[in-house]
Order: C-alpha cells, then sequence, then structure tokens
C-alpha cells in the first residue's frame, strides 16, 4: 500500500501542477482514466476531497491545498535521495526536463541534446517551450533564461551559459526592394518590426564595433509597422519581407547562414544578452543536470564571443 500512495501522491501532484486529469496524464504517460482512478483511491484511502472537479477546471479543497504543502516537499526529498543514490553510479540517466524559450529549444539546443543523448542513451529529455521568463520554473530541472544587457541578479541559481547579441536582420527581397542601410540614420526610412520592450525605450541605441561612435534610431508606436511581444513572431513577418527587425543571434543564426535573412548595418552593435542556465533553489542537483550544464558550457563558450555569430556566417 505504501508504494501505492507514494505513486497516487505523484499523480495527484501532477495533476494540479498540469492543471487537468489530461495533461497529468500525458506527463506521467499514463491512461486518462488511470489519473482518475488513481485519484479516486487516494481520496478514499484518506476518506476526503482533494479536488473539486467541474467540467471546466480543476480546484484544490482546504484540505486538499494542505495535502499538497505538506506532499510535494516530501516528493522532492525523495527525489533528492535518488538523485544522491544515482549519481554514486557515475551514470547520467532518467529524465532531465528544460523549459526556455522555443527560439532556443529549436534547432540550437535540439542539436546539442542530440549529442549528449548519444553519450548518455538512458537520458530522456522532455521541452517545455515558454514565454520568456525571468526565474526558474520551480517544476523543471534547467530553465534557460536570456537576460541583459546587465547581468542576472537576485537569488538565482544559475550558469551563464553563452552570449547572444541582437543583430538588425531583414530577408534579401525585402532588402532589395527597399535598399541596404548604410547608417543608423537610413533605417528612419524603412519599416521596422519592434518587440514591445523596444516600443517601451523608443529608441534603439546603436554602437559602431570600432569605437564609440553612437547613434540613437528613434521610433515609436507610429514608426513600427508592426510590434509583438513575441520574438518569434516578428522574426516570421521578417522571412515573409515585411521590415527589418532586431533578434538575437541565437534565433535568427540558421536562417542567416542559409541565406533566408540578411544581417543589417553589421559593423553597429546593439546590445549583448547572456543565455542561463537556471535552477531551482535549495534542492539537490542530479547528475543529469549538473552534466547538462557543463556539457552545454562548453559547447557554446560560457561567457565569451557569441558562439552564433560565427554559425550565422552564410553558407
Amino acid at each position: 500500500m505504501a508504494m501505492d500512495q507514494l505513486r497516487a501522491m505523484r499523480i495527484f501532484v501532477g495533476v494540479i501542477d498540469e492543471g487537468s486529469f489530461s495533461g497529468a496524464a500525458r506527463e506521467l504517460d499514463m491512461a486518462p482514466p488511470a489519473v482518475t482512478r488513481a485519484i479516486a483511491e487516494l481520496e478514499g484511502h484518506l476518506g476526503c476531497r482533494l479536488i473539486h472537479r467541474t467540467t471546466r477546471r480543476l480546484t484544490l479543497t482546504d484540505i486538499g491545498a494542505e495535502y499538497l504543502e505538506r506532499v510535494r516537499p516530501l516528493l522532492v526529498d525523495l527525489d533528492d535521495a535518488d538523485a544522491l543514490a544515482t549519481a554514486a553510479t557515475g551514470q547520467v540517466q532518467g529524465r532531465l526536463r528544460l523549459t526556455g524559450p522555443a527560439a532556443f529549444l529549436g534547432d540550437s539546443l535540439v542539436a546539442q541534446i542530440a549529442d549528449f543523448q548519444r553519450l548518455h542513451p538512458r537520458l530522456t529529455v522532455q521541452l517545455n517551450a515558454s514565454t520568456p521568463l525571468d526565474e526558474p520554473d520551480e517544476k523543471s530541472d534547467i530553465t534557460f533564461l536570456v537576460h541583459g544587457p546587465e547581468p542576472l541578479d537576485g537569488d538565482i541559481v544559475a550558469r551563464v551559459l553563452a552570449r547572444t547579441e541582437v543583430l538588425l536582420c531583414a530577408s534579401p527581397a525585402y532588402l532589395d526592394a527597399h535598399g541596404r542601410p548604410e547608417r543608423p540614420e537610413d533605417l528612419a526610412r524603412h519599416q521596422l518590426l519592434a518587440p514591445d520592450v523596444a516600443l517601451e525605450r523608443r529608441h534603439w541605441e546603436i554602437r559602431h564595433r570600432t569605437g564609440g561612435d553612437v547613434r540613437t534610431v528613434p521610433f515609436g508606436s507610429s514608426a513600427a509597422r508592426m510590434t509583438s511581444a513575441s520574438p518569434e513572431l516578428l522574426i516570421g513577418a521578417v522571412r515573409h519581407g515585411l521590415g527589418i527587425t532586431g533578434s538575437l543571434s541565437l534565433a535568427v543564426a540558421e536562417d542567416l547562414r542559409t541565406g533566408r535573412l540578411e544581417r543589417v548595418l553589421p559593423d553597429w552593435h546593439i546590445a549583448t544578452y547572456r543565455l542561463y542556465a537556471a535552477m531551482p533553489t535549495g534542492r539537490h542537483l542530479p547528475l543529469r543536470v549538473r552534466a547538462f550544464v557543463d556539457f552545454l558550457a562548453e559547447r557554446y563558450g560560457g561567457d565569451g564571443p557569441d558562439p552564433w555569430l560565427a554559425a550565422a556566417a552564410p553558407a
């Protein structure tokens, strides 16, 4: 009964974390009826209702909220104990849960995961695309944070994996039709696609790479042909020839390498961001987490030069 109850406790936490029985079934690789049955058996064992169920949502009962508060740290402690025992074998194995922006999780990270899994075939990986985050996702082993230009601060356990520059880019078709800017001032005559965060500053500040020459390219909502909080959407629009945008090198390296996009004003610098691997605080880090972070830091170069700039050179 103890092992069955432990399994039911994990399923209960999974249902709450995923927000649904079907979501927990997918996450735990179980049939939905088995999840429903496990929760019913747990509630029967405890003699109380833990979750209010409606056709639209799930909510915890008062006792369910208290039970979750006690159960979650217990499961974390058990996982930590398992991780310590596994680390003693020196084998990288188990499930690695990764969360980060889709622009990074795509070609760049997947290629590294493939190489890492060839070295460690007993490792499985779960990828969770997210909007940009400022702190670790407590449900993930590693959360990839893109932050800058100033260094990351706060009480966060994180390691720098790479630097990534903001590049101006456009499709060759757009530049053929509208001309290629030669100076920052030329951008005022072009169609700019701006991220919402840039609109808050109302300008791009551009510095020449050879010295201290700094230019300000002003724009507001009226000057930006398209805006979005999603960098991926703006990059998609630029691919279709709608204008010029600023993007992190990690998101457009493959487009630039294949010639689908072209750098604009390559001798001018906008900003440098850092890519971090952030991990939940107060928790033992399993061997698989430490080994993968070490692997990525070696591959991407840590706080060294932007690794995507070299990869962006046309084929």
